[in-house]
């Protein structure tokens, strides 16, 4: 037995050894490669103790034991190592349900409209998001068949502008107690009950553009027109059912309007003069085409006198009128485009004088009056203005045939698109 062998353990040479050797290094390199130092060179030393091997050592993963009853063949416990990478992945990992609303919503503003239907099935939460008012601000469900359910749900959401021209609405009552914040809407060409159209439209106040082209009406919906005095441009080509009352009445409450479609209307003279008499003094686009003979000369006059600003007129189909009505539309000073497509009893030679009685001309339609060899030469004599290149009216239309056709209505895109 060494002499050393009944010393205290700290009094032995190796540990005092080692603990100049920890001063010293701790001196001159970091914390970790004194460690990995001290370490081999305590192991070298016979009479190293286990504690400071143990304290020198890379600390061991934790482990956890699993004493729940089960044991392996040898009759030892289950030792269950988590390693660290993986826990530190799934503490770095961010749940949907911890997202805000406000960044969900920005994420759901790209997703299409059948999608964005489906994820409101999800839970209540996804639900409440998915028909958020700043979601729905506009929808384009053209085409749409049996699209009663649908217009009555988007209709609960806020919606600014719909898009639903050509469409099959069955009963629909829109029973709201808050007004609608409809701004734009077209419902032309569509198939939808008068009834259902009166609830729709006796919720809006709001509205700058609609278009209720081809639809049939009652003076219960032209009332409700009326009541949207920031009304500006109203399409209600081929529309019937009204009488010349309630059309006196919405013309005189839309005071604001500056184009008005109202061409090939179930008219008679009653409602021509209701529109020469009443239309707003601001208007600037006007379609009155289609009324035969119940569009007059002293009509025109009337019209002439109370809406100076005119800028494009459509007079089409007017086959009471003449050439005599060329000084009259003189009067018009800011007028750019003229329609007078079969108005029969205007002659081709009249028509060469246009250029000079309305210097700032830049568009004129005369389909039916003039043709092949005729044509051009009114083109020659008037080279200036494009003859005959809109074959359709633009006025007051969502969107004009003359333009790309898609889901955009008065120059805006609908962001929700049912697609078919």
């Amino acid at each position: 037995m060494p002499k050393h062998s009944s010393m205290p353990l700290q009094d032995l040479p190796c540990l005092s050894l080692q603990g100049s050797m920890l001063s010293q290094s701790s001196k001159r390199i970091n914390k970790r490669k004194s460690r990995g130092s001290l370490l081999s060179e305590g192991l070298d030393i016979e009479c190293t103790p286990t504690e400071l091997i143990q304290q020198w050592s890379p600390r061991h993963k934790h482990q956890r034991l699993l004493s729940k009853g089960k044991e392996n063949d040898d009759g030892n416990q289950f030792v269950l190592a988590r390693r660290s990478r993986r826990k530190k992945e799934a503490t770095s990992c961010i749940s949907w349900d911890h997202l805000p609303d406000e960044l969900l919503l920005r994420i759901l503003f790209y997703i299409p409209l059948q999608d964005l239907l489906k994820m409101s099935t999800v839970c209540q939460r996804w639900h409440r998001l998915a028909f958020d008012e700043s979601l729905w601000h506009s929808v384009d469900l053209e085409g749409l068949t049996h699209a009663g359910p649908a217009l009555q749900q988007v209709l609960k959401t806020g919606i600014r502008m719909l898009r639903c021209p050509r469409s099959f609405v069955e009963e629909l009552h829109f029973t709201g107690s808050s007004p609608l914040q409809m701004v734009l809407m077209d419902l032309s060409s569509s198939i939808i009950p008068t009834s259902s159209l009166e609830s729709i439209i006796g919720h809006c106040s709001l509205l700058e553009c609609l278009s209720l082209e081809g639809l049939q009406l009652s003076d219960n919906i032209i009332s409700s027109v009326a009541k949207n005095p920031n009304l500006l441009q109203l399409n209600l080509s081929g529309c019937s059912g009204f009488s010349a009352d309630a059309l006196t009445d919405m013309l005189q409450s839309c005071s604001s309007m500056e184009q008005l479609n109202i061409s090939w209307c179930d008219f008679d003279n009653n409602h021509v003069k209701s529109v020469v008499n009443n239309v707003s003094s601001s208007v600037t686009d006007l379609n009155l085409s289609g009324y035969r003979e119940s569009l007059m000369l002293d009509d025109v006059k009337v019209l002439v006198t109370r809406c100076p600003h005119i800028q494009s007129l459509d007079l089409s189909d007017s086959t009471l009128l003449m050439a005599d009505s060329f000084p009259v539309l003189k009067q018009l000073k800011h007028l750019l485009h003229l329609s007078l497509s079969r108005c029969y009893h205007i002659h081709l030679a009249a028509l060469t004088d246009l250029g000079k009685t309305f210097p700032m001309l830049s568009l004129l339609d005369v389909f039916g009056i003039v043709n092949g060899s005729h044509l051009s030469s009114l083109k020659k004599e008037m080279p200036r203005v494009s003859i005959n290149s809109r074959p359709f009216s633009s006025i007051a239309r969502p969107t004009p045939a003359t333009r790309l056709i898609g889901y955009f209505m008065w120059n805006r895109k609908c962001r929700l698109r049912f697609k078919l």
